[in-house]
């Protein structure tokens, strides 16, 4: 587990992120499981797209659980220096939070079956998919 209180605050003079993002995916990966996400899976992008180094696909149980996971991690994220951009919070039946090196994307099970991340990912020459 990554703890936040370890991870130096930015300063005024630096503008660099506190964290690498192979750490950030971990800070991720570990928000994730605190809140119980259901089928989290890592998509590694480092070398096969410039959108982000990882992409994350994780279900809540509901749109409230779903909001809530995304509330703290963008807290998370931000507490340790780095920006996190959300999509899609008011119904959260599909909430996407982009922390630049990780993208995340969270879901309703119903709405992540009908979208399909993954099989879009794992055709041709994309990367891998990890379950975590």
């Amino acid at each position: 587990m990554i703890d936040t209180a370890s991870v130096p605050a930015p300063t005024a003079k630096s503008k660099e992120p506190t964290l690498t993002p192979d750490a950030l995916h971990a800070l991720i990966l570990q928000s994730l499981d605190d809140d119980q996400a259901q089928e989290v899976v890592t998509i590694p992008l480092e070398g096969k797209s410039n959108i982000a180094d990882h992409m994350v696909v994780a279900s809540g149980r509901s749109s409230r659980q779903v909001a809530s996971m995304a509330q703290k991690l963008a807290e998370r994220i931000k507490k340790v220096g780095r920006h996190a951009r959300i999509e899609g919070l008011p119904s959260a039946d599909w909430v996407l939070i982009d922390a630049e090196d990780v993208i995340v994307h969270l879901f309703r099970p119903e709405v992540r079956s009908f979208y399909n991340l993954e099989r879009m990912w794992a055709f041709g020459d994309a990367p891998e998919v990890a379950s975590q």
